[in-house]
C-alpha cells in the first residue's frame, strides 16, 4: 500500500516537472506575437525609500526561505514515514511542493529586482510568471477542495474510505486539478498575447499578476476581463462550493455521533484544514475588498503579494502544530539529523 502511495506521488511530480517544459516550447513555437512588440514591462517599486530596501530585502528572502524548508520538511516528513502515506498526506504533500511553487514564481524575481535596482521584467518573463501564477493558484484551490472532500468521506464514511479514497482515485483528483489549472492559465495568458501595449507599460504591481497587466493595454480588454469574471465564478465557486457541502455533511455527520470523544477526534482531523482554507481564501477576499475600497496602487500590490506569499508561509505550521502524527514524523527527522552529528 505504502508503495502505490509513493508511486502516485511520483507520478504527479514528474506531470508537474513536465509542465512547464510543455509551456515553454508552446510559447517558443507559437506564432503569435505582440502587435507592438513589446520588449519589457516595468513593475511597482517596493519602496520608495532607499534605506528600507535592505530591510524588505532581507525579510523577503526570510519568509521565502521559511516557506521553502517548511514546505520541504513536510514533504519529506510524508514520504519518510509509511504512517503516512495516506490521502489526506498525500493531498498535503501536493500541498505544500505547490506553496513552494507559488512563493518561487514571485519572490526571488523582486528580490533580484531589489539587488539589481531595477524593477524591469521582460515580455516573455512576465507572460510566464502569469502563467505559473495562475495555475500554481488554481490548483492549491482545487487541492483545498479535494482535502475537503477527502475529511467528508473519512468522517461521513468511514467503514468506505479506504475503498472510496484509493490510490487511483487521489491521482486522479490531483491530475484533474492540474489539467484544470493549466488549461485555465494558458488560455489566459493566450488571451495576453494577443492585446497591444501603448507607450505606457507600467504595472501597479510587484510582479505579473493578470489582472494588473492587462490595465496598460491600448487594445480592447472586455474579452479578457470576461474570462477573468468567467473563470473566477466557475473554477472559485466551484471550490467554495464543494468545501462548503464538504463541511456541511461533516457538521451533519458529527451532530448524529452519541460520543464527544469521537466527535472531537473527527473534528480536530478537520482543524487544520479549515485554517489552511481560511487563511487562503481570507487572504483572496482582503486583496479583493484593498482593490474595492482603496485607489493606492500600492496598497493593493502589497495585499496581493500577501496572497501569494503568508498562505504558503503559515501552512507548513499549521499542519506540523496541529497534527500529532506530522509532530512525530518531524520529530524523527530530526533525531536522525542529530544522530548523523
Amino acid at each position: 500500500m505504502a508503495d502505490s502511495w509513493t508511486s502516485s506521488l511520483e507520478l504527479v511530480v514528474d506531470f508537474i516537472v513536465l509542465s512547464p517544459i510543455f509551456y515553454i516550447r508552446f510559447i517558443s513555437d507559437t506564432k503569435l506575437r505582440n502587435q507592438t512588440a513589446v520588449s519589457e514591462f516595468l513593475l511597482l517599486e517596493l519602496t520608495d525609500d532607499p534605506a528600507l530596501q535592505p530591510l524588505l530585502f532581507s525579510l523577503l528572502l526570510s519568509m521565502y526561505l521559511v516557506t521553502v524548508l517548511g514546505n520541504l520538511l513536510i514533504i519529506l516528513a510524508i514520504s519518510s514515514d509509511s504512517h503516512l502515506h495516506t490521502p489526506m498526506y498525500f493531498f498535503l504533500s501536493n500541498l505544500s511542493f505547490t506553496d513552494i511553487c507559488i512563493s518561487t514564481s514571485t519572490i526571488p524575481k523582486i528580490l533580484v529586482n531589489i539587488q539589481a535596482q531595477s524593477w524591469s521584467v521582460s515580455y516573455t518573463g512576465c507572460l510566464s510568471q502569469i502563467f505559473f501564477l495562475m495555475a500554481l493558484l488554481v490548483l492549491e484551490n482545487c487541492l483545498l477542495t479535494a482535502m475537503a472532500y477527502d475529511r467528508y468521506v473519512a468522517i461521513c464514511h468511514p467503514l468506505m474510505y479506504t475503498i472510496i479514497m484509493n490510490p487511483s482515485l487521489c491521482v486522479m483528483l490531483v491530475l484533474i486539478s492540474l489539467f484544470i489549472s493549466t488549461v485555465n492559465s494558458l488560455l489566459h495568458t493566450l488571451m495576453v498575447l494577443r492585446l497591444s501595449f501603448c507607450t505606457d507599460l507600467e504595472i501597479p504591481d510587484f510582479f505579473c499578476e493578470l489582472s494588473q497587466v492587462i490595465k496598460p493595454a491600448c487594445s480592447d480588454t472586455l474579452i479578457n476581463h470576461i474570462l477573468i469574471y468567467f473563470s473566477s465564478v466557475i473554477l472559485g465557486g466551484s471550490a467554495v462550493f464543494g468545501i462548503i457541502f464538504s463541511y456541511a455533511q461533516i457538521v451533519s455527520c458529527l451532530l448524529r455521533m452519541p460520543s464527544a470523544g469521537r466527535k472531537y477526534k473527527a473534528l480536530s482531523t478537520c482543524g487544520s484544514h479549515l485554517f489552511v482554507v481560511f487563511l487562503f481564501y481570507g487572504t483572496a477576499f482582503g486583496v479583493y475588498i484593498s482593490s474595492a475600497v482603496t485607489e493606492s496602487s500600492r496598497k493593493t500590490a502589497v495585499a496581493s503579494m500577501m496572497y501569494s506569499v503568508v498562505p504558503q508561509m503559515l501552512n507548513p505550521f499549521i499542519y506540523s502544530l496541529r497534527n500529532r502524527d506530522m509532530k512525530e514524523a518531524l520529530e524523527k527527522i530530526f533525531s536522525r539529523i542529530k544522530f548523523l552529528r
